[in-house]
C-alpha cells in the first residue's frame, strides 16, 4: 500500500472540534478528579467536546476498565489510563 501523501492526510485530519473526548472513571477517585482537570482545560482551551462516563453506572465499562481508570479515549480509542498528560493529549488532538 503507497504512502499517503501529506496534502491527503491533512484533507481527512478531524478538526479539534470534531473530536470527541471520554473520561471513564468513578465517583470519589482521586485520579480521576486530577484527569477531569486536565481534560476540562485541554478541551476547554481547544474547543473539543468531552464527556464523563461512570463505571459504577455501566456494567459493560466496568468489565473492560475497572482496573485502569481513570481511562481517557479519544473518538473511541484508548489514548491514556491512571495520568493523564496534557501535552501528549493536546497532539493526540491535533492529529
Amino acid at each position: 500500500m503507497a504512502d499517503m501523501s501529506p496534502l491527503f492526510r491533512r484533507a481527512t485530519a478531524k478538526s479539534p472540534g470534531d473530536r470527541l473526548v471520554t473520561l471513564i472513571g468513578k465517583p470519589d477517585c482521586h485520579l480521576c478528579d486530577d484527569a477531569q482537570s486536565v481534560v476540562e482545560r485541554v478541551c476547554g482551551e481547544m474547543g473539543v467536546p468531552w464527556e464523563w462516563r461512570d463505571i459504577t453506572q455501566d456494567a459493560q465499562l466496568h468489565d473492560q476498565y475497572w482496573e485502569q481508570i481513570p481511562v481517557v479515549l479519544v473518538d473511541g480509542a484508548q489514548h491514556t489510563f491512571w495520568r493523564v498528560n496534557e501535552d501528549r493529549l493536546r497532539k493526540a488532538l491535533t492529529e
